[in-house]
């Protein structure tokens, strides 16, 4: 069932993006007369062809079974479907080398224009509807937690982070302290520890060390908690070992893990085996015998009210497109710069690079509506992004032909064309053979080897 959600949401998101970036060339296409042929949700190709079609009118539309992305058929343009014979006749009216260069363009970024713009709505819904959640840094009362590669950069459990570089870290979000460090090189942390102000260097790999795929064992941060249980997993271990709600766990195997994370970090040590539990229950302090499970889990679920305050920015209707637009951009300008780190060489591009496997896994096994409408606006823009790339065979290497064309004048020729064509077309075929690999390598190999 976990399986089913997780790929039902990466299905339904992607398909969402598909559609609507294709009906952004479609619909100006139709405006300028222009025969579209086909119009389809992923690729039909040979052999086993299309799941479901329909003709209506001059168009058919379908949906294919490869689930790569999605594309139109527009008479008289040279694309990935690699058919040519039309272009051998002599140009007709409602095709699209019939058209004025200007249309040609707006035909091509009508894609892209629409993924940007669905992209800064959803953002812009998403502030209106759910608010902007976010923790106060200075409401953490026990400090914060930290995966092992930021305790091997000096950070120590119980430290509060107060500023990233210059810049202060008035929220407990990720983003905001990787960016500065991958994107900005920023390499000083200040933070607070045993009430004193401590500044930390960092190492100058630590942008790679943070975003090698694998390199987290958890979350990079969090906030320190004590394990308190809020409810007791029936059938589960800790329900056999008597524990209720309320009890706090400060114990495990004979070693003392009053935090959550501690208790965690061990546990995940003694799966399945069979372990002394100490906790206290009001005054009393008590010890069990329980047996965790092959996950190295008790069977509880830990309280976390009463250790930071969470809270949330509200925006009214009209204040979250500006607002939406602002954080679009920011996703976008993000991006960029993750570009050109790993064309620089400060970012490993195998570390970085994923298929849609990656892309997948980032959806989780539970439906959630707020993560769900995050990433769908994060990968429409992205889409639009990678979409205007000057490679030929994506829409920004039409787009750099045609600008060429409205300057100079002189409009490349159709062989030319299918020639950049299908050069683009291997080498974006070739890219994602790559990043497929990378992701069997990650997530299926690395398991056995």
């Amino acid at each position: 069932m976990e399986t089913i959600i997780n790929i039902s949401q990466f299905l339904l998101s992607l398909s969402l993006l598909i559609v609507l970036h294709e009906m952004g060339h479609f619909l100006p296409a139709r405006w300028f007369k222009t025969r579209v042929e086909k119009f389809y949700l992923f690729f039909d190709f040979a052999p086993f062809n299309s799941l479901w079609k329909t003709k209506i009118g001059e168009t058919e539309y379908g949906i294919g079974w490869l689930p790569l992305g999605g594309y139109v058929k527009i008479a008289g343009m040279v694309d990935e479907s690699m058919d040519t014979e039309a272009l051998k006749q002599p140009a007709q009216p409602w095709e699209f080398r019939s058209k004025p260069a200007w249309q040609r363009l707006i035909i091509m970024l009508g894609g892209v224009t629409v993924n940007f713009l669905l992209g800064f709505f959803i953002f812009a819904m998403m502030l209106w509807f759910f608010g902007e959640k976010y923790i106060p840094t200075a409401s953490i009362k026990h400090g914060m937690a930290f995966d092992s590669l930021l305790v091997q950069q000096g950070f120590r459990d119980g430290d509060l982070i107060l500023r990233v570089g210059d810049k202060p870290f008035e929220r407990m979000e990720p983003q905001a302290f990787i960016q500065p460090l991958v994107l900005d090189n920023v390499l000083n942390v200040t933070v607070r520890r045993n009430d004193r102000d401590t500044v930390l260097l960092l190492t100058p790999d630590i942008a790679k060390t943070l975003t090698k795929p694998g390199g987290l064992k958890g979350a990079m941060f969090d906030a320190r908690t004590l394990f308190v249980v809020e409810s007791v997993v029936a059938g589960k271990p800790a329900e056999a070992a008597g524990l209720q709600k309320g009890d706090r766990i400060i114990a495990l195997n004979n070693q003392e893990t009053p935090y959550y994370h501690q208790f965690v970090r061990l546990a995940q040590r003694s799966k399945g085996q069979t372990v002394p539990l100490g906790y206290i229950r009001g005054t009393d302090t008590l010890s069990a015998t329980l047996t965790l499970t092959p996950q190295g889990q008790i069977g509880v679920l830990a309280s976390q009210e009463g250790y930071y305050d969470i809270e949330r920015d509200r925006y009214s209707f009209f204040e979250s497109f500006p607002a939406g637009v602002k954080r679009g951009v920011g996703f976008l300008n993000s991006q960029v710069k993750a570009f050109g780190q790993m064309f620089s060489g400060k970012l490993n591009v195998n570390d970085n690079l994923g298929s849609l496997i990656s892309i997948s896994k980032m959806f989780g096994t539970t439906w959630n509506w707020e993560r769900f409408w995050e990433l769908t606006a994060s990968l429409s823009i992205l889409l639009a992004f990678m979409n205007l790339l000057p490679i030929p065979a994506l829409d920004g290497g039409y787009v750099v032909f045609l600008l060429w064309e409205v300057v100079t004048g002189r409009r490349v020729s159709d062989a030319f064309m299918e020639k950049a064509v299908t050069f683009g077309f291997f080498l974006l075929l070739g890219l994602m053979i790559y990043a497929f690999g990378l992701d069997l390598w990650r997530h299926v190999f690395q398991r056995f080897f």
